[in-house]
């Protein structure tokens, strides 16, 4: 089992945000992506941050987006589609989304849309 797993998504969150922030994109827009692949709407996303909801617990909660497998490419010279394990690849496909945002990606396309 993975650290990451047991990792609050809250205590990762800020990290997404700087990263996106750095390049010109937006907090909502994090929100946006987090929106589109879990389900979550703004307030239950504000649930899972204020009660440090694990990984594990977050992406079982979660509805995926049925257009996740739509989600290739490499993230840190793994490609998501090739993750065997469900919840790695669940948290991969949230790494590249943030990822392909900040590389300044289109909001429709980084959606799948």
């Amino acid at each position: 089992m993975s650290r990451i797993f047991t990792t609050s998504v809250a205590s990762v969150y800020p990290h997404y945000v700087t990263k996106v922030e750095r390049k010109g994109r937006t907090e909502a827009e994090v929100r946006e992506v987090i929106t589109w692949l879990t389900g979550f709407d703004d307030a239950a996303l504000e649930q899972h941050l204020a009660q440090e909801t694990t990984f594990e617990d977050f992406f079982a909660a979660a509805e995926l987006n049925p257009n996740v497998d739509q989600i290739t490419g490499s993230v840190c010279g793994v490609k998501v589609q090739e993750v065997e394990d469900p919840l790695m690849q669940q948290i991969r496909y949230l790494d590249k989304l943030v990822d392909e945002l900040a590389k300044g990606r289109p909001m429709a396309k980084v959606l799948r849309s």
